[in-house]
């Protein structure tokens, strides 16, 4: 043979195998296996991002460049997406904080004004049983309210779309805010019950559909810091409330209706400025079918116009979905390829409430109280209990891309195990020993820490994450209802619990949070900077189920090993 013909068929084999490796390494990253999708179709193998096998080296060289910088390409935090996200958690999940913590200091208040407006009507007393139901009525319509709003998401998600259905979402805030403002002048406490369930149910949409919302809209690299702006703002509304609620701000007895009616501020502002936003395009070419307008939104949202990428990702998805179809509550139910998937996001969503943190704030008066705290001083120490709740997380808001979810999970249900442990023992001992009061405190303290890290904010994260977008309304609906029937039954049962076991009830707090703790350690894992479709196949193999791309294609594998297939198909 001829040497030079050597050396030229030496060269050409040299520049594929560069090709073919500079492919396989690039795909490495998620992003780059989805702009180079493999489409498997009448048994031949044909690859989106390469029309031909390059015989030149600098050719490669210069393809294997720009597949880097594709490769290199994350999502950025951009203007418009920064704002819609402000937007619809300010207008939205702010509230659902507000309303938590709105009655709290005013209720000695309010009840005052129960009491009077019972003498007007009926020239006698109210009895303190009846006094007791009416005012228990006002609390828990709240997370009944909140029950029966999770019901809602489904059919308005997929009906409205995200975006939309948080708009309609504004008339539950708006209508029980004027409600709420006028209760006094209309002298009516039936009024007050009737919106807090309204209000209730405002918040019941807007805890799930607002992560869903921005879990659609972010990057996957941004995911997880994007879906804990919620909980942020959760936390801040709890924080705002607590201040308003000082007895020299609107505390007192002529500014608590004013206080209640500021609910509607914030709805009023993002039915105002989210409709300039552009809706999820993930609803709008999955269950819509309207990829330009999905594409423009993507273009808004990323800063660039290049999203074929992602439009690749979102229409391997759509295939995927093909054969389950758009599913409701009860085939969910059935579905064993999301059987894993919907046990986790109930156990985390019951480990979430069901953890103490509303006993946590209950004893804190007392506990505050003990160590010395005067009565007037309390509500002080009580807002700088809500700004450690929001400081704390905002510090998940920046961990999380890096430490994962499921680290902040069981750190966090970790920490609010023991501070349960250690909150008995000191509360056990604060009166024989002068100091433990003190260390009654700090387990508060350390215990929001631990929840404001993980158990409050990851769950929602996690719930958007797990779930492909046929079964994410109802998988929504599903949390959300485990979540606010817990938060109605820890409110209904502590008082009982607190009764009969006293400072021991943490025990059983602390054992909830160890069970949650241990089923996440086994079960649940790590999803950050992972697309929707790779989650599902981590799941899969727990579910013993293949993921298919749609009739008549072959099963859906890991990137890496489709990509090793292609290039033994492709290159030789």
């Amino acid at each position: 043979m001829n040497p030079s013909n050597c050396t030229r068929i030496n060269t050409e084999v040299f520049a594929n195998l560069f090709v073919i490796l500079s492919v396989v390494s690039s795909c490495f990253q998620p992003a780059t296996c989805v702009k180079q999708a493999i489409k498997l179709q009448a048994g031949r193998i044909q690859w989106s991002g390469i029309n031909k096998v390059t015989t030149s080296p600098n050719t490669a060289m210069a393809e294997n460049k720009e597949w880097g910088k594709s490769a290199e390409r994350r999502g950025r935090l951009t203007v418009v997406l920064a704002l819609a996200t402000l937007i619809s958690a300010f207008g939205s999940s702010f509230q659902y904080g507000y309303n938590v913590a709105v009655i709290n200091s005013p209720s000695p208040f309010m009840q005052q004004f129960y009491n009077t407006t019972y003498v007007e009507r009926y020239g006698r007393p109210m009895e303190d049983n009846f006094l007791t139901l009416l005012w228990s009525l006002s609390v828990s319509m709240y997370p009944l309210g909140g029950f029966f709003g999770s019901l809602m998401v489904a059919p308005l998600v997929n009906k409205l779309g995200r975006k939309g259905t948080l708009l309609f979402n504004n008339i539950f805030s708006i209508v029980p805010a004027v409600m709420m403002g006028v209760s006094e002048v209309a002298k009516s406490y039936e009024i007050i019950i009737v919106a807090r369930f309204i209000v209730g149910i405002c918040a019941g949409l807007s805890s799930n559909v607002v992560p869903m919302y921005l879990g659609e809209l972010s990057p996957k690299n941004l995911r997880g810091a994007l879906g804990i702006i919620p909980q942020l703002f959760i936390t801040i509304g709890i924080l705002s409330a607590q201040v308003l609620g000082i007895r020299n701000i609107l505390g007192n007895s002529t500014g608590w209706p004013l206080m209640l009616g500021l609910t509607g501020i914030p709805a009023l502002i993002e039915l105002l400025l989210l409709p300039f936003f552009p809706e999820s395009p993930r609803y709008m070419l999955i269950q819509r079918g309207d990829e330009k307008t999905a594409k423009k939104a993507l273009q808004r949202l990323r800063g660039w116009d290049d999203v074929d990428a992602e439009l690749s990702e979102m229409r391997l998805e759509d295939q995927s979905e093909r054969a389950e179809g758009h599913l409701s509550v009860l085939s969910l139910l059935s579905q064993r390829s999301l059987r894993w998937q919907l046990v986790s996001i109930i156990i985390m969503n019951m480990g979430q409430q069901l953890s103490g943190v509303n006993a946590i704030y209950y004893y804190a008066d007392s506990i505050y109280a003990t160590a010395g705290v005067k009565q007037n001083d309390i509500q002080y120490v009580t807002v700088g209990t809500g700004a450690v709740n929001v400081v704390m997380t905002i510090v998940a808001v920046f961990i999380v891309e890096a430490s994962g979810r499921r680290l902040l999970l069981l750190c966090g249900f970790g920490i609010c195990c023991g501070a349960c442990v250690l909150l008995t023992v000191a509360l056990n001992f604060q009166e024989s020993m002068t100091w433990m009061p003190y260390v009654s405190i700090t387990c508060v303290i350390i215990y929001v820490i631990g929840h404001a890290i993980g158990p409050s904010p990851i769950p929602y994260v996690v719930t958007t994450e797990m779930f492909r977008q046929s079964a994410r309304p109802a998988a929504f609906m599903v949390a959300g209802s485990v979540h606010w029937l817990s938060n109605f039954t820890v409110g209904l049962i502590f008082p009982f619990l607190e009764k009969g076991l006293g400072s021991y009830s943490f025990i059983i707090f602390s054992f909830v949070c160890l069970v949650t703790l241990v089923y996440i350690w086994l079960v649940v894992p790590e999803t950050k900077s992972k697309t929707f479709l790779e989650i599902c196949q981590m799941f899969a193999k727990r579910n013993k189920v293949e993921i298919k791309l749609g009739d008549g294609d072959l099963p859906l594998k890991e990137s890496k090993e489709s990509l090793e297939d292609a290039v033994r198909v492709t290159a030789f």
